[in-house]
């Protein structure tokens, strides 16, 4: 069994912002830059033959180029103690049009369609036990400077001691890159 999600790739200037301005908020776990990425869709844990599927079936996603900036921040609670810190981006049309264009395909290969409201995020931090307070995160501004989407990819993650690791398994670029699939 693989555990997979889709999500946006992040250029490496936007991953050099966010990591410049992660620090002092109280028990948190920051995000490494290799796990920096904006989730489309957590598909979970599946078997091989179904992972050949998804990776066929993300293949048919139309993926037009599109602009997102940095935008808010704010946290995810589980049982009323913060569970993860993120980022927001803005504007959420695209990213929440190519989201469902993702589900869509995920839905013809029998993946259950997400029944939680997409609110397109970068976690850069997770609190276990420790209760806490995001204080004044970030300390220094965070850069406005839009960037280019062009395209997505399928993730796999695996589950440690020190956290997630996450290896890209395919990439999904716009019609006019695709070329460059699998780069």
């Amino acid at each position: 069994m693989i555990r997979l999600f889709a999500a946006l790739e992040l250029p490496v200037p936007v991953r050099d912002a966010l990591l410049a301005v992660m620090g002092g908020v109280s028990g948190a776990r920051w995000q490494k830059d290799e796990q920096l990425h904006l989730t489309l869709r957590f598909i979970g844990e599946v078997d091989r033959h179904r992972a050949a599927d998804i990776t066929a079936a993300l293949g048919a996603v139309n993926v037009q180029p599109f602009s997102l900036a940095l935008g808010g921040v704010g946290t995810f609670d589980r049982r009323g103690r913060i569970d993860a810190l993120w980022v927001g981006v803005q504007p959420h049309d695209a990213v929440g049009a190519l989201a469902r264009r993702v589900n869509a395909a995920l839905a013809r290969v029998g993946i259950a369609p997400e029944t939680r409201a997409f609110q397109p995020h970068i976690t850069v931090a997770r609190f276990g036990n420790a209760a806490g307070s995001i204080g004044t995160f970030p300390a220094a501004p965070l850069p406005i400077s839009p960037f280019t989407i062009s395209g997505f990819a399928l993730w796999e993650s695996r589950l440690g001691h020190d956290g997630a690791d996450y290896r890209v398994i395919e990439r999904y670029p716009s019609a006019g890159r695709r070329g460059a699939r699998g780069e």
